[in-house]
């Protein structure tokens, strides 16, 4: 029963010291995340990658079977 009431005030601590922190965390993820697609679009839409991409297309559409 003591284990129990332990238990129970641990987590009761534990969430009441984490609140309002997922909101942030989650913000910066996405920030992130943003970040990352805005650098990966200029690297593919650069010239010697969109070259790079189109050939390794245009081979796997001559492929033979």
């Amino acid at each position: 029963m003591v284990k129990q009431w332990w238990t129970r005030r641990y987590v009761a601590l534990c969430a009441r010291a984490e609140a309002g922190m997922t909101t942030a965390e989650y913000a910066m993820g996405t920030i992130a995340a943003c970040a990352f697609a805005a650098v990966l679009y200029k690297v593919v839409t650069s010239g010697s990658v969109s070259g790079a991409l189109e050939s390794v297309i245009g081979q796997a559409l001559d492929a033979r079977f």
